[in-house]
């Protein structure tokens, strides 16, 4: 095993359920179930969300009622802890630090980048930060340019140009249309299937 190598990880959807479906059930909206794997265009999709709290009045505090009773998927969390004896791992996000800072607790504290909620002393939300322009694949190519190989799994459109530019990447609960137009990416359904392929890919 190099030491060399970094696995990336994708968080909704892969560790955690999606943080908006949870909250458009729970606000009862069903036009914020609408995440990434619907929306390639994130930049497109966040200013609808925004523009949809703040038609119904709603700001960080509700979403992070909702986001305080979301538990890691099943197995995620026992997932991540053998991944991390074996590998340094980065959870690479579009989501903002004032929603995963709950379920970073959850997960054990992993390494997470991630952007920023631009929020008033009123508690809505005005606007986002993002971290970098195309975070996810940004990121990997900054680690590889200091020396490491990444691994990368996602399940959603913004997460394949990190999964192909890395020396192994992989689908992890993706959609059909998104295995279907990527049928060179292996695509697993179970923790302990993806574990594997990444350690045989360590």
């Amino acid at each position: 095993m190099s030491n060399m190598n970094i696995v990336c990880l994708d968080l909704e959807g892969v560790l955690v359920p999606e943080i908006w479906i949870a909250f458009a059930d729970a606000s009862g909206i069903p036009e914020l179930r609408r995440t990434t794997r619907d929306e390639p265009d994130y930049d497109k999709l966040m200013k609808y969300r925004l523009a949809i709290l703040k038609e119904h009045g709603l700001g960080l505090k509700e979403i992070q009622d909702t986001i305080a009773k979301i538990d890691p998927l099943p197995g995620a969390k026992e997932f991540l802890d053998e991944l991390r004896s074996l590998s340094q791992v980065i959870i690479i996000s579009d989501t903002f630090t004032q929603f995963a800072a709950p379920l970073m607790k959850k997960l054990g504290m992993p390494t997470i980048f991630c952007n920023t909620l631009e929020v008033a002393d009123s508690g809505e939300i005005t606007g986002f930060r993002m971290r970098i322009k195309d975070s996810k694949l940004s990121t990997v190519r900054a680690l590889q340019s200091v020396g490491y190989e990444t691994i990368a799994s996602g399940d959603s459109y913004n997460d394949l140009a990190m999964i192909k530019a890395s020396k192994a990447g992989f689908l992890f609960r993706s959609t059909d249309k998104i295995k279907a137009d990527n049928p060179e990416l292996p695509a697993f359904e179970e923790f302990g299937d993806l574990l594997n392929a990444i350690k045989n890919a360590l």
